[in-house]
């Protein structure tokens, strides 16, 4: 009872640091072509959600939340076949809660939040129900979103080593559905982002992580300890890491997958401290609080983000820029009456959400801030100027 108590107060505390952050952030480009321009089952969510509680922020990010929180709780019922000890649980759950890949897709609109929430409830569905069931999954999931062409891909490369051919031709069969509704993206002139593509993995689970997460992997294939969630997080991770010598990798729809691993990594490391006396487990100890620590720092720079602007030079320096200024604008552009811009395209994408519409009467034009010139709309925070840019009105006789 203890323990489920404190994971109620995880839950309770994440979903109100992460409605606050929901307030502070504007839509993206990014969100706002996957609202606007994407056709997906994705889409049909959000859009259902804003026309339950209307155009606002809270209502285009609670969908993610959703499923961020839903896939805590998954996390926890399939860790119990890896992980005996209730509090090993809570530990797990606290470190994916902290996770910055995991922060930004439970606030961030996009493919990779429901790709974790749909990998997790498979992960769930093969612990607790009969494989018919399943089956009608894995179907309904090669149907709704093209990012799951991936999990498809490591139960064939499961199915094909534990000899199980019924299961391998219906997996075989998923990739062709996928591929054939939404394709896979194999293109491009040969062109090396290996090493970007690890900095981008170091980000998402912070460097410690990343590797005790690959060592995790590695060690699991020399103990033969491997089953479907080895097979999926290792085939994601080593497609993405061969692809990325020939392009750039879509780590939001591979970076997931890897995510199927942090159970595996949890046992590893469980029953490598436990194996050593007490005198030895020093190592494990520190590893675990140098993590706990970097996780620690990543959420506070989330959660008191703005206040990088303070000592950036150039304010689109800022990684979350991208996620700032168009709300304001949208309400700066109201309180002077104006209510249709013309600007450029993803700016005017971005305000369309806030209800300001294209129009040719008003010309915004953005400045740079470093520039003097006196300018119409100004967006600051806490006196320093993020976002500066002028407001032409033409005459039209």
């Amino acid at each position: 009872m203890k323990y489920k108590i404190i994971l109620l107060a995880i839950l309770c505390l994440d979903v109100t640091i992460l409605l606050f952050q929901a307030s502070q952030l504007s839509i993206s480009t990014s969100e706002a072509v996957l609202l606007y321009k994407e056709s997906s089952f994705l889409q049909l969510l959000i859009k259902s959600s804003l026309n339950l509680f209307g155009q606002n922020d809270f209502a285009l990010r609670i969908v993610m939340i959703f499923f961020h929180l839903v896939s805590i709780l998954l996390l926890y019922e399939i860790s119990k076949k890896y992980l005996k000890s209730e509090r090993n649980r809570l530990w797990l759950v606290i470190v994916f809660v902290l996770l910055p890949g995991v922060v930004s897709a439970a606030l961030i609109v996009s493919h990779a939040g429901f790709i974790i929430f749909g990998l997790f409830l498979y992960a769930y569905a093969i612990q607790r129900y009969k494989e018919r069931f399943v089956a009608i999954l894995l179907l309904l999931y090669a149907l709704i979103d093209g990012g799951f062409v991936y999990l498809f891909l490591g139960l064939a490369l499961y199915n094909l080593f534990q000899k199980r051919k019924r299961d391998l031709f219906y997996s075989l069969f998923l990739i062709v559905i996928s591929i054939y509704f939404y394709g896979m993206k194999i293109s491009g002139i040969p062109s090396g982002h290996f090493l970007d593509t690890l900095g981008v993995y170091s980000a998402i689970f912070t460097p410690v992580i990343f590797i005790y997460l690959f060592y995790s992997l590695y060690r699991a294939y020399l103990n033969d300890e491997s089953d479907p969630l080895w097979y999926i997080a290792s085939t994601a991770l080593l497609f993405s890491l061969l692809l990325s010598f020939r392009q750039r990798v879509e780590l939001e729809i591979l970076a997931p997958y890897v995510m199927l691993s942090l159970p595996l990594a949890a046992r590893t490391f469980a029953h490598s401290y436990r194996v050593r006396l007490k005198e030895y487990r020093k190592f494990y100890k520190g590893i675990f609080i140098v993590t706990f620590i970097f996780l620690m720092i990543n959420t506070l720079v989330v959660l008191f983000n703005k206040e990088l602007y303070l000592i950036l030079d150039n304010p689109k320096q800022h990684f979350a820029y991208k996620m700032h200024i168009a709300k304001e604008l949208a309400n700066k552009l109201k309180k002077m009456g104006i209510y249709c811009v013309l600007t450029n395209e993803d700016m005017q994408l971005r305000l369309k959400f806030y209800n300001v519409d294209r129009c040719n009467e008003n010309i915004l034009n953005e400045m740079k801030t470093s520039f003097n010139e006196k300018s119409n709309v100004t967006i600051r925070y806490k006196n320093k100027i993020l976002y500066k840019a002028n407001v032409t009105k033409l005459n039209k006789k």
